[in-house]
């Protein structure tokens, strides 16, 4: 044995002695100062049930979404999603006007659905009265507006007969817990019901900038707010109309709170305060700064996967991966004999490697990435099958072990080289795909799959060359000639 390869091998069985530490699912994670990092197996939504809902930009075939819009929603549905409680969900951009959203081992599909729905219009709305009372009767009330999908190029009328054009266009909404109170108006001579009234849109959530809570001198807390500077503009030409009377905050077409204009805001900032206890004034906050998504969305599909067939597809994976490294070591000891064994010892370092790697990125791990998965312990086999051919062919040339094994690997390697860059261009092609038209499942197998190439490619090129200089040199091939397959 060479003394570089034996170099090689401390390293190799340092490597092995971490993996393994990380494959135990016993392992604490990784603890280091201030710093925490969990090693866990993250389960895909098919593996461990959960809720996938598909988002759709609700504005009209002719209005242009943009990327940005699409990126600010998905960010904003992503903080929403994270007040679930939902271990790694995964939010993403489908196309050029969906986003999906898939939330593993939910156990309460309706919540999350109406978590999802609540991500709304967010609207500040003249109530059109200066009666307190009317006002209290409108909050968790669902209104109409000038504002979003109804709009027609008619004009409408708001409840002091004025007309508001088409022009408002939809740019920022929101998201939040609502009651779900609605009432529609009858007419007072008995002729059935009359038109809802639609109350004026003075502007959306696109103006909002930044929403939060503090406390007064005396520790009451109130929501302070922060415009843009077109909303600012805004604002204060609303404001220093309407002083001493009210301006309802609108979510989904809900009111959710009426505060009283206490004074021109021109500044750009405000607060909103009433008798608020500090989760109220929280929950508001939260209203207002997460509840303004720059384009209105609705849910176009949503599927629940059970646990109890995520778990069934999990155990079935697991057997499909088992029997597949199996038959595959059996093939490679029977058919290349002791070359075989040696490589069957570098596949285990390389599932075992991979594996690990799955834990410590983390991979969220679903069927098709467990797919991907398996096609790469093909790919790995195939490197070794390439080495092993081109070194019988040397030992039938007269090659000591030692030569042949060099000269298998250096003449060999053109040919893994080219067919694994080949498969990793085309596993970045796919997680592309994936990334851009929402195709969760391809986006996993792809990514897998290149992990699976780029471990590979170290195992059969260093593990299994290592392995091979440490077990074989020094052995006579033409007293064991059976031992090689020659």
């Amino acid at each position: 044995m060479r003394a570089n390869y034996r170099r090689w091998l401390i390293p190799i069985v340092i490597l092995i002695a971490g993996v393994v530490w990380v494959v135990l699912p016993t392992n604490p994670g990784i603890n280091i100062g201030a710093f925490h990092h969990s090693i866990r197996v993250v389960r895909g939504l098919d593996l461990q049930g959960g809720l996938r809902v598909l988002l759709e930009a609700d504005v009209p075939a002719a209005q242009e979404v943009t990327g940005e819009q699409l990126t600010t929603a998905r960010s904003i549905i992503e903080n929403r999603v994270n007040g679930l409680g939902v271990s790694e969900p995964l939010i993403q951009i489908a196309g050029n006007r969906r986003i999906l959203v898939e939330l593993p081992g939910v156990g309460d599909p309706e919540q999350a659905v109406s978590a999802i729905k609540e991500t709304g219009l967010l609207e500040f709305v003249d109530p059109g009265t200066t009666n307190q009372a009317e006002v209290i009767a409108l909050e968790g009330q669902v209104i109409t507006t000038d504002f979003g999908k109804a709009q027609s190029s008619e004009p409408v009328t708001t409840p002091e007969g004025s007309t508001t054009p088409e022009a408002v266009q939809p740019t920022l909404e929101g998201t939040a817990p609502a009651t779900t109170a609605s009432a529609t108006p009858t007419s007072e001579a008995g002729l059935g019901p009359t038109p809802p009234t639609v109350f004026h849109t003075v502007m959306t959530g696109a103006v909002l900038k930044t929403a939060g809570v503090n406390t007064d001198q005396t520790g009451v807390p109130y929501v302070a707010f922060e415009l843009t500077s077109e909303g600012s503009a805004l604002f204060g030409d609303y404001t220093r109309t309407h002083v001493g009377e009210y301006l309802a905050i609108v979510l989904d077409k809900r009111v959710i709170s009426a505060p009283r204009i206490q004074e021109p805001i021109t500044t750009g900032t405000g607060s909103i305060t009433g008798s608020f206890t500090v989760a109220e004034a929280n929950a508001l906050a939260v209203q207002l700064r997460y509840g303004a998504l720059p384009i209105p969305l609705q849910v176009v599909e949503s599927k629940s996967v059970g646990p109890t067939l995520g778990q069934d597809s999990l155990r079935k994976s697991t057997v499909a991966g088992i029997v597949g490294l199996t038959v595959i070591i059996l093939f490679m000891a029977l058919y290349y004999r002791l070359p075989g064994v040696v490589a069957d010892l570098a596949l285990l370092v390389y599932a075992l490697t991979t594996f690990a790697l799955f834990k410590l990125i983390p991979v969220t791990l679903t069927l098709p990435g467990i797919a991907g998965f398996v096609l790469s312990i093909g790919v790995a086999v195939d490197a070794n099958i390439l080495i092993f051919e081109r070194m019988k062919e040397e030992l039938r040339n007269r090659r000591t072990l030692v030569q042949a094994i060099d000269l298998g690997f250096s003449r060999a390697w053109p040919s893994i080289r080219d067919s694994n860059l080949s498969t990793l261009i085309t596993c970045l092609i796919l997680y592309w795909f994936g990334s851009t038209f929402g195709a969760s499942i391809v986006k996993g197998f792809a990514l897998t799959l290149a992990i699976g190439v780029g471990v590979s490619l170290f195992t059969a090129i260093t593990v299994t060359r290592t392995f091979l200089h440490v077990i074989l040199d020094g052995l006579g091939v033409g007293k064991h000639a059976r031992w090689f397959g020659v």
